[in-house]
């Protein structure tokens, strides 16, 4: 008798049925695509940030350098993956694992140097939210079937190495460019702008606002 497979509702990461635990970790692998699309496009549209956008294009080349070692490598996925139906491409190094291992330790230097903080406490959700999901994303990986620990742990020192190295590159390359980014024609046009400079970006735009507001209040007088 075949075990019941089920995916996630529009994905196709797939779980026994009936196994919570399953569904939960199913739900945790797609943190990726949360953090991609609900975080980085909105933090675009938004906020304009280009320590956000370097953030994301370090992401990117993570996962073009990812899909250049699994072309390359081509080491199968293991035998579960079969049973899920799911596994056409290469196992070695597990791009999920890289994506999140990336994403922890890029914001993980950003929040240490205070770069961009957004709210005092942020290590708190660093220790609290961001690594955990890390973790979870990688077993997730290995519980569902999809990787062996050697390809989950292959992408977390990956991501590790690269944003480790790619944080260095935009602080100490990139970041001096980012007054004449602002400035030039395309930025301006698409109001793109640098706070890393300012230690908490939360209350800075709160007491702006306050003021600016009082300062029309007093105008209408």
């Amino acid at each position: 008798m075949t075990n019941s497979l089920k995916a996630v509702t529009l994905t196709h990461v797939r779980y026994q049925r009936g196994d919570q635990l399953g569904h939960f970790l199913a739900w945790i692998s797609l943190v990726p695509v949360f953090i991609s699309f609900g975080g980085f496009v909105s933090h675009f549209i938004f906020r304009r940030e280009l320590q956000g956008m370097f953030f994301a294009i370090g992401l990117l080349i993570s996962q073009v350098v990812n899909e250049f070692i699994k072309t390359s490598v081509q080491q199968a996925r293991p035998e579960t993956c079969a049973l899920l139906e799911m596994c056409d491409s290469h196992g070695w190094p597990s791009s999920h694992s890289q994506y999140m291992f990336f994403f922890a330790v890029y914001f993980t230097l950003l929040t240490h140097y205070r770069i961009g903080s957004l709210f005092r406490n942020q290590m708190a959700m660093v220790l609290l939210v961001v690594w955990p999901l890390a973790l979870l994303t990688m077993y997730s990986r290995v519980y569902l079937g999809y990787h062996t620990v050697a390809q989950v742990f292959a992408g977390a020192a990956l991501g590790i190495a690269l944003g480790g190295g790619w944080f260095w590159v935009v602080n100490n390359w990139f970041r001096c460019h980012f007054p004449a980014m602002e400035e030039s024609a395309i930025g301006r046009l698409l109001y793109v702008k640098d706070t890393s400079h300012i230690p908490n970006v939360l209350k800075f735009e709160y007491e702006n606002t306050r003021a600016a507001r009082k300062e029309v209040c007093k105008r209408s007088d």
